[in-house]
């Protein structure tokens, strides 16, 4: 392996390895990948349900997902190495009027963005989830390209492409320092005393973020909060091809998993987790399932679906996604330290707009003049300083408002 690279990047989930395509297909070259574990997709990434939405309530947002589907579905077309892209469409249930007029901004905005969305009735959303129950919804918006995938698969899809364009990849390799020289970046260190010379390294280590951000010297509240979902035993009333469900008024999401239920949702008093509190060569702690919290996601589901909430549980996942105190990305080169670069807080949404964070970096570093939205992501907007307890409760409230009207 060479001691120097142009461009290194730390963190081999989802986020880190979609960047390093995204570079590379624009143009960028000696590009390096470091994972801290034995593999690629170890961390945050594997916990995350794989759901892809792209109906927002922003034209930014919509269009990140947006770029980060059609990277999806390109990839499930072309790649050898298949991310087990599923096109299902999705159908988002109303269960209030308030919810109603916010689908109808919705669609304005998805219109704009040339986004295909419509409003189904009870007995089309029925034919699509013919054991649930679509009385109680008010409206039903149905997006046809929306869908889900397996995170670890399309990691693996992500550094097989990015291999071809040249972007080279290194697992047990954590890493302990960045040196600057100048104030900017100069060289990469690992955790087993290698120096990897280069000019950029970027900060994509998920629930580590924060740690990596202060070898350089910065503070950025990168805070992991706690996430659950469960799958049920399987049933002969799902198919693997059935739209993804998103019920806002009751906080949940549901998806088939083969022919298994998966449901989860967003608890309304959330956990999070101090990232001063542990190190940067250290794992996150393990989370306990908490039953009321899941048995009161299958109760804000039986409205809908009826029988299918008795299924037995079969597994729970649980996991430490990373949230931002005002809900967006941290996205850009930091003005403190030229050559720092993050790609990280990424508020639940680093498997599904993994390709269109990686957009997003690519403009941050070539564009004179980024756009409005990029610009808002930059790191910089922490530079003045932040109260860490009032973080984190701003951190867990993005979590526990995850659906609410817009958010």
């Amino acid at each position: 392996m060479s001691t120097s690279a142009q461009i290194v990047i730390i963190g081999g989930g989802a986020v880190g390895t979609g960047v390093a395509l995204q570079l590379a297909e624009a143009g960028f070259r000696d590009i390096l990948l470091l994972e801290r574990e034995s593999s690629l997709c170890a961390v945050t990434s594997p916990q995350a349900a794989g759901l892809v939405g792209q109906v927002r309530a922003s034209l930014e947002r919509t269009k990140l997902a947006m770029w980060s589907v059609a990277t999806f579905a390109r990839l499930e077309r072309e790649s050898e190495m298949k991310p087990s892209w599923r096109q299902t469409g999705s159908l988002r249930l109303a269960q209030t009027e308030e919810r109603v007029a916010e689908f109808r901004h919705m669609m304005a905005v998805a219109s704009e963005a040339g986004l295909e969305v419509e409003l189904l009735d009870a007995p089309a959303a029925r034919r699509l989830w013919p054991h649930l129950d679509f009385e109680a919804a008010k409206a039903i918006l149905f997006c046809p390209t929306d869908g889900y995938l397996q995170p670890a698969d399309l990691v693996a899809s992500y550094q097989h492409e990015a291999r071809k364009l040249g972007v080279r990849f290194k697992t047990s390799a954590g890493v302990a320092g960045i040196r600057l020289e100048g104030g900017r970046v100069a060289g990469v260190v690992t955790q087993e005393g290698e120096e990897i010379a280069c000019a950029m390294a970027i900060n994509a280590a998920g629930a580590h973020g924060y740690h990596v951000g202060r070898l350089v010297g910065l503070d950025l509240p990168v805070i992991p909060v706690r996430h659950h979902y469960m799958i049920t035993t399987p049933t002969d009333w799902i198919r693997p091809d059935m739209p993804v469900l998103r019920m806002p008024d009751g906080t949940l999401y549901a998806r088939a998993d083969a022919n298994a239920l998966l449901i989860g949702g967003w608890e309304p008093e959330a956990m999070s987790l101090d990232p001063r509190g542990y190190g940067l060569g250290e794992r996150l702690p393990a989370i306990a399932e908490d039953w009321p919290v899941l048995a009161n996601f299958m109760e804000e589901f039986r409205p809908f679906g009826g029988a299918l909430c008795d299924q037995p549980i079969r597994h729970v996942f649980t996991g430490w996604p990373t949230f931002t105190p005002d809900g967006r990305f941290i996205i850009g080169e930091s003005a403190q330290v030229p050559g720092f670069v993050c790609a990280t807080g990424c508020n639940a949404h680093g498997v599904s707009g993994s390709a269109g964070i990686g957009r997003h970096v690519v403009e941050a570093l070539t564009e004179k003049d980024p756009s409005p939205y990029v610009k808002s992501l930059s790191p910089d907007r922490f530079a003045g300083g932040f109260d860490w307890d009032e973080a984190r409760r701003q951190a867990q409230h993005i979590l526990e408002t995850y659906y609410h009207i817009g958010h």
